[in-house]
């Protein structure tokens, strides 16, 4: 990659070129598109520096500061600064300014034009902006609502916790049924003792997805917060980890979407499968709670953190032979390994759904990790109104009302029904002649 193409490149510094790219002409200065991505552009690099008020995204709106780190408000926004997260707040700004539901993705279309190019350019290693957790904010081109987005109803999450819940216990059965005689846990060629190992790692991962899957389903936390995002090296952004989980006070540490620590809830659905599954694995403190599974990022790791241990190559072999590569990082107590992806979350949750049978007749066709939030949203607006959802989701009430409007549309549907029962005797069921 050029050097003058990173991600500490000041983002305005692209527009030219991007401009001259897709402009008519000899020297690409003229058209309609040319003259409308540049008028958006200004908008959302306007927004990204904090120059403009935004309700969607700050409260009180005109508190928004951008997307730079508030430590760093000195500088310019660069590419190392955006993320999905940034483009999805971007689309619920652009939302919130009143525009049309066409009007919104047309301008949007704008910005992640540029962002596509960016990436062909170097600049980004991912189009951001085409990623669905950024894109899952904008309304669809034939006017659907934002009660159409998915959001995890009572019976999905009762359906996939009970599917999670039955493949984990049955793993750790398993696991618990077999035994190695105590003169041969040490051989790593005993086949009781592959097999053992080999079901301990095998209730591990199902204890590990359906930790995930409460996770997903009850704490309404963004996957930015708990997961890894490679392209995105501020703190916070590499995996939630063991040691920021207090099952005492019954919260996480997390880097929240305003660029600073906070506490974030876990009900007590999600305490019994985060503890079964921090005992199965025994891992360090400092490890991610949802480590990667990917083989050879796994296989890569162990024997690199093992040769640093000065472990030359016929010891790592005995050290791995018989057992997986994830077991034998915990009980040697490794340095951390690579932690779970946003990307890696969705394939786990798409695949449990396929194997449940579980089927939703929407755009993602299963469980989304994003619908888990929308729908601890629809609960707690529904039960404890806007502000306590806003609490609990992270977001200004002005978002959380913009979201969740057709809960509050039906609510006003109920009352007005009510109250047209005590007029009009068509509602109320009476007629003239029951006046009379």
């Amino acid at each position: 990659m050029r050097s003058d193409r990173s991600s500490s490149t000041p983002i305005a510094s692209t527009v030219p070129k991007f401009l001259t790219d897709k402009g008519k002409g000899g020297s690409g200065n003229d058209g309609n598109y040319r003259r409308d991505a540049e008028r958006e552009l200004d908008r959302f690099i306007r927004w990204c520096r904090g120059a403009v008020s935004d309700p969607a995204n700050a409260d009180p709106p005109t508190e928004w500061s951008g997307v730079r780190p508030p430590t760093e408000q000195h500088r310019d926004v660069t590419f190392a600064d955006l993320d999905a997260t940034v483009f999805g707040d971007y689309a619920r700004y652009l939302r919130a300014s009143g525009l049309s539901n066409g009007t919104v993705r047309t301008y949007y279309a704008y910005v992640a034009s540029w962002c596509g190019w960016a990436h062909g350019q170097g600049y980004v290693t991912r189009h951001y902006a085409r990623e669905s957790d950024a894109e899952d904010p904008l309304p669809d081109g034939d006017g659907r609502r934002p009660g159409d987005q998915q959001a995890w109803t009572p019976d999905d999450r009762d359906r996939i916790t009970r599917y999670v819940d039955e493949r984990a216990e049955a793993a750790i059965d398993r696991f618990a049924d077999l035994t190695v005689p105590s003169d041969e846990r040490d051989d790593p060629e005993n086949a009781a003792r592959r097999e053992k190992e080999s079901a301990r790692f095998e209730a591990v991962k199902r204890c590990r997805e359906r930790a995930l899957t409460y996770v997903l389903a009850y704490t309404g936390l963004r996957a930015a917060e708990f997961l890894n995002d490679p392209d995105d090296d501020r703190p916070g952004r590499s995996g939630l980890r063991w040691s920021d989980v207090s099952f005492g006070d019954k919260n996480a540490t997390v880097f929240r979407k305003k660029q600073a620590w906070d506490e974030a809830s876990l009900p007590d659905p999600v305490l019994g499968p985060l503890q079964r599954y921090r005992r199965l694995l025994d891992p360090p403190s400092e490890w991610p709670v949802f480590t990667t599974l990917h083989r050879p990022s796994l296989a890569r790791y162990v024997a690199d953190e093992l040769t640093e241990r000065g472990h030359d190559g016929s010891d790592i072999g005995r050290h791995r032979e018989g057992t997986p590569d994830l077991l034998v990082a915990a009980d040697a107590d490794l340095d951390p390994p690579p932690a779970l992806k946003p990307n890696g979350a969705r394939r786990v949750m798409k695949r449990l759904c396929e194997d449940a049978g579980i089927e939703l007749d929407d755009r993602h066709g299963y469980l989304a990790p994003h619908g888990g939030r929308r729908g601890m949203g629809e609960v707690f607006v529904r039960r404890f109104g806007y502000a306590a959802a806003a609490r609990y989701l992270d977001n200004s009430e002005e978002q959380v009302r913009d979201a969740y409007q057709h809960i509050e549309a039906a609510e006003q549907a109920d009352m007005a029904t009510e109250a047209l029962s005590n007029t009009d005797g068509r509602v109320s069921g009476r007629t003239d002649e029951d006046r009379d």
